[in-house]
């Protein structure tokens, strides 16, 4: 298979991977902000590293969301660019999906992974993964957003005896509330080398699409809670 790139700026990390078909560069930053400024010096760093360009890849991985609106944003946008370019097709990853193939890769690995990220205004984005073959990992159920409390295990999986594992920032939130019953790594932000481990499996599946099919990833359409919310809150 041809050289993968991965583009990932949806949290407060800044990520860009290439997987040259020996060996994975990857570029890794948590500037909090400044995204746009980042993102394509790292692509062109581990371009120049590898000895490709673009033109040369078989694909693009894009982490669509959900996280940061402004980050899922420059995210799509610089992926979206990068592949009208070259000619090449598109692989939407999202941020929950890369987080969940992280520690579904721990030894051993986990049955149920719950992947979580901070929402802000009081929520969390989150969904829970279990491994599959042929794709990496698989949701079981859908991607969500919502209070804390509102985090309950799949239906189908509530009296199961699986080794459950908890992944992202939101789980500092959720388990301050509750106490997690199993392995969890609370400081853990999505990887691009994690969006390329996906995004080789699902083009090997021809589930590349063009540019301007890419759809964002944004889980709810507001960003900031109003001031009589505000006042609710307190």
């Amino acid at each position: 298979m041809r050289p993968l790139l991965a583009v990932d700026t949806v949290t407060e990390a800044c990520s860009v991977a290439l997987w040259t078909g020996e060996r994975m560069i990857v570029r890794f930053e948590e500037p909090g902000r400044g995204h746009a400024q980042r993102v394509l010096p790292m692509v062109d760093s581990v371009l120049a590293e590898a000895g490709l360009s673009l033109q040369q890849l078989g694909g693009i991985a894009a982490c669509i969301g959900p996280g940061a609106f402004t980050g899922v944003r420059i995210s799509v946008a610089v992926a979206q660019g990068l592949a009208f370019g070259a000619g090449l097709p598109l692989i939407p990853v999202s941020s929950l999906e890369a987080l969940a193939l992280q520690a579904l890769e721990w030894s051993p690995a986990p049955g149920l992974v719950l992947a979580c990220l901070d929402a802000r205004m009081g929520e969390l984005y989150w969904g829970w993964f279990q491994a599959d073959r042929a794709r990496g990992v698989a949701a079981q159920g859908e991607l969500r957003v919502g209070a804390p409390e509102h985090v309950v295990r799949p239906s189908a999986d509530e009296s199961a005896p699986q080794d459950l594992a908890g992944i992202g920032r939101g789980m500092r939130i959720l388990s301050a509330r509750t106490p997690w019953p199993g392995r969890c790594d609370a400081n853990a932000l999505p990887r691009a080398e994690h969006l390329v481990r996906l995004g080789l499996l699902r083009l090997a599946l021809g589930e590349g699409i063009a540019p301007d099919e890419i759809v964002p990833l944004y889980l709810r359409d507001k960003v900031a809670l109003t001031e009589a919310e505000r006042a609710a809150a307190k």
